[in-house]
């Protein structure tokens, strides 16, 4: 019944209202609309606020916006210049940003510099027992023989440390020495050693071309080495040609024909994987002494000095290359890595039984502890070195001196 009074009188007010503003009501289910006609309107407490009260905002809601928030006109906005804080009290003011300076030169740094560094370990290999025992001490019998020792036991080999040591008894004997003078002494020593094997490579003009025959065991740089010295001779305005005489080897192939790319050099390489190298050799001196070649650089594979057949090999390559003269090759290189300490002696022993070997080339003394061996072949076997490598670059390559080399060994300037 409560809710079909408040139909009712919902009704009521319905039928009030003017056509345009409401919708007839439905009429209930069951109901006729004609009995609801006559009762009372619904009364006050009900009627509902007319729809215009609420087209205007309440006056406490509209308000007019505060005076601080009007903008004024637009002004063009400027960047203000950096503000630079002052530095604190207890620190000076910062310094100008430095001036890069211009790399200098390697010819200007000098190749004594780079060889100082490769010897670096050598030299701490050779000093460190120096320092400890002769610093303020009397050259007696028992601090000789420890000279010795160190000597021998830094790879200067057992011929050139008694020669040392030698000189050390007949000028020094009974002295007190510092550690400067020491180092000084024993670079006079070293010095006198390796000054008549001091000669560079001389390329002779009246053969055209000068044939180089670069050999050595695995791995001792010699592909690297004909680069280098490709490279240095292009820079002397001579036309080389190289041979890549490592048949067997096709990355050796390739590398010495990128080197060719780079330098301007002309490589005679093998038609196909594992060619006769002597033959490759013969024709490569025919057309290069045709093409008015200055050097022919001739690779060859790398070969373990204790191996017969392979020593064999070589011999054949150079029988081949004799035929154009009994004078070729006019020299013979044999590439050692310093690494390897004193087998580089026993390599040069056996490489000189089964070729004629004109000189050394010693590599790789950048990263040894081991460069007191090129002291021990000098001694050993008189053979000119003609050059030293302490770095990758062509300009790391060479001419070996005698003076340079003996004091950087020791660490001195």
């Amino acid at each position: 019944m409560a809710l079909r009074d408040l139909w009712n009188r919902l009704r009521g007010k319905e039928e009030g209202a003017k056509p345009e503003e409401a919708a007839p009501p439905l009429p209930e289910a069951g109901k006729d609309v004609a009995s609801e006609a006559g009762k009372d309107p619904p009364s006050e407490a009900v009627k509902e606020t007319p729809p215009e009260v609420f087209k205007e905002a309440p006056p406490e809601v509209v308000q007019e916006p505060p005076a601080a928030v009007t903008e004024a006109p637009a002004e063009p906005v400027r960047e203000a210049p950096p503000v630079v804080a002052p530095p604190p009290p207890d620190q000076p003011p910062p310094a100008p940003p430095p001036v890069a300076a211009a790399p200098e030169p390697e010819e200007t740094r000098g190749f004594f510099a780079r060889l100082k560094a490769g010897l670096s370990r050598s030299t701490a290999k050779l000093t460190q027992s120096i320092t400890g025992v002769f610093t303020k001490r009397k050259l007696d019998d028992a601090a000789l023989e420890e000279l010795e020792e160190t000597l021998i036991s830094a790879d200067l080999g057992v011929a050139a440390s008694q020669r040392i040591v030698a000189g050390f008894r007949r000028t020094r004997f009974g002295r007190e020495a510092t550690e400067e003078e020491i180092k000084s002494a024993l670079a006079e020593e070293i010095g006198a050693i390796l000054a008549p094997v001091a000669r560079p490579l001389e390329i002779t003009p009246a053969h055209a071309p000068h044939v180089v025959l670069v050999v050595g065991v695995n791995g001792t740089g010699k592909t690297t080495t004909i680069a280098k010295l490709s490279e240095q001779y292009r820079a002397q305005g001579l036309k080389v040609w190289m041979v890549a005489g490592d048949t067997f080897r096709a990355a050796a192939v390739e590398q010495l024909q990128v080197w060719g790319e780079r330098t301007g050099a002309h490589v005679v390489a093998p038609a196909k994987h594992g060619a006769d190298a002597a033959g490759l050799a013969f024709d490569a001196l025919r057309d290069a002494r045709a093409a008015g070649a200055d050097v022919l650089l001739v690779d060859t594979a790398g070969r373990l000095h204790n191996k017969t057949a392979l020593m064999d090999e070589l011999r054949k390559v150079v029988r081949v290359l004799k035929r154009h003269g009994e004078a070729v090759p006019h020299s013979t290189l044999l590439v050692l890595d310093a690494t390897t300490g004193q087998n580089a002696v026993s390599q040069v022993r056996v490489f000189k039984e089964m070729v004629e070997v004109t000189g050394l080339v010693v590599t790789k003394l950048d990263g040894s502890a081991k460069g007191g061996v090129v002291v021990a072949l000098a001694q050993e076997f008189g053979l000119p070195v003609h050059a030293v490598g302490v770095g990758e670059k062509a300009a790391d390559l060479r001419p070996f001196e005698a003076r340079d080399f003996a004091r950087s060994l020791v660490g001195l300037d």
